[in-house]
């Protein structure tokens, strides 16, 4: 284990566990050092995070709670650590348990365990009467037929403990439960998952709920939600969930909406949350808002950013301060609205030569540009590449959701792509003329 010494001064000490990857999250601990001293928890030495971090500790693993707990009492004894502070779905549990082990605020690990647990979840929300799709655990494709016959067709099969819509997938009928089962059932995240996976029903069908699907970005303080950014989620490749896109508007009616507030606080309040910040996702039904899921953790996918370009609201600082119990600024600095688009390949296993931007002519409204996947790389659109097929994303504002998406139309339009498969379909037209 390395450990380099925080620098000592006024500024709360930060403890955040892992980063992710620099081209999602930089813009956190960018913001996050401009008021905290940040001592990084990580399985690496730091690269491209020293320039925003005062120390840092190597770890053999950053899932193991007990032992991060360990570490961190260690350097609490040398600097106080204010606050612990985790945005990786995997992680959040064992730094709660971090958290917990200094006496911090948001040490509540049965609380996020009963978030990570999406099984626990509907359970307990379930008990409280917040609405919600009905929801029925199973571990074999028997128990998942009987399961969705109770329910009524059609359905959801969702693995209870991953994120990102990971092994999401409608089925119709009876034909494509047996179809897709194993595809739910199978699926694993990018970290092991030995606690979800334990359980003997790892698997949930439940009621599919026909709307517009959202995620709500909220701060939470001592039990009270103040919800900051709304994201409406543009999903495809149907029958999955995958996630293609993100708008969210600084001015969204949302943000006030009674019946939408009522059900994101009776949500934090029957899962015990009590000073997080959360990233919620709702179905909005004819019936009313439809709670599908909560995660402890600031929102993936850049809608955060998205919140930051909309509002001027800096989610990082928001976070930093929750998590070390100060007060986070939550009003808007201007109301815009801001989307992201994610770019896939045609077709599996596609070797990538290059991915880049042609960066002529495209509208004021275009923010970023992002290139993802590296020359080399094999890739495949959903089902099979899922999050991890994205080769490209674009980030753009505007003054409307229909300018925004026409920045981001744009800027797909001067998206350019060269890939193994240019060659086979070379050819392919080539016999297609020579016949």
């Amino acid at each position: 284990m390395t450990q380099v010494q925080p620098a000592t001064g006024h500024r709360p000490l930060l403890l955040v566990v892992a980063t992710g990857m620099r081209t999602y999250r930089e813009y956190l601990l960018r913001s996050i050092r401009s008021e905290f001293d940040i001592h990084l928890f990580h399985v690496d030495e730091p690269t491209w995070e020293k320039e925003y971090i005062s120390g840092w500790t190597v770890l053999p693993s950053t899932l193991d709670g007990p032992a991060m707990a360990d570490a961190a009492r260690r350097l609490h004894a040398v600097t106080p650590v204010a606050g612990v502070l985790c945005w990786d779905e995997g992680r959040i549990h064992a730094a709660s348990c971090t958290a917990e082990a200094l006496g911090l605020r948001n040490g509540e690990p049965d609380v996020i365990w009963r978030l990570r647990d999406k099984g626990q979840t509907r359970a307990a929300l379930d008990a409280a009467g917040v609405a919600q799709p009905r929801s029925l655990p199973v571990k074999t494709l028997e128990e998942a037929l009987s399961a969705a016959d109770r329910i009524g067709y059609p359905v959801i099969l969702k693995p209870r403990g991953l994120g990102a819509s990971l092994g999401v997938v409608r089925v119709d009928d009876a034909v494509q439960l047996a179809e897709k089962f194993a595809f739910t059932a199978g699926m694993r995240g990018p970290d092991p998952e030995p606690l979800v996976y334990s359980t003997d029903q790892p698997v949930l069908v439940e009621e599919l709920v026909s709307g517009e699907e959202i995620s709500v970005d909220a701060v939470v303080q001592d039990g009270k939600v103040t919800p900051l950014f709304v994201g409406r989620k543009v999903v495809g490749y149907p029958p999955y969930a995958e996630e293609i896109g993100h708008f969210v508007d600084g001015d969204d009616p949302l943000l006030t909406d009674p019946q939408l507030l009522d059900a994101l606080q009776d949500t934090h309040t029957a899962l015990g949350v009590r000073d997080a910040w959360t990233h919620s996702e709702f179905m909005l039904t004819a019936a009313g808002p439809r709670l599908i899921e909560v995660n402890g953790r600031l929102g993936g996918d850049m809608i955060p950013y998205l919140g930051l370009l909309a509002t001027g609201i800096d989610p990082g600082l928001a976070a930093a301060r929750v998590a070390c119990g100060l007060t986070p600024g939550t009003t808007p600095s201007h109301l815009r609205v801001a989307g992201i688009r994610f770019f896939y390949v045609t077709h599996d296993d596609t070797r990538i030569e290059s991915v880049a931007f042609r960066r002529t002519r495209l509208p004021a409204g275009v923010e970023q540009l992002v290139a993802v996947a590296k020359a080399g790389a094999v890739v495949s659109p959903p089902p099979k590449g899922t999050v991890w097929g994205r080769i490209a994303f674009a980030i753009a504002t505007g003054d409307s959701i229909g300018e925004c998406g026409a920045a981001l139309d744009a800027a797909e339009s001067a998206l350019d792509v060269r890939s193994d498969q240019d060659a086979t379909l070379a050819r392919d037209e080539l016999k297609v003329h020579g016949n």
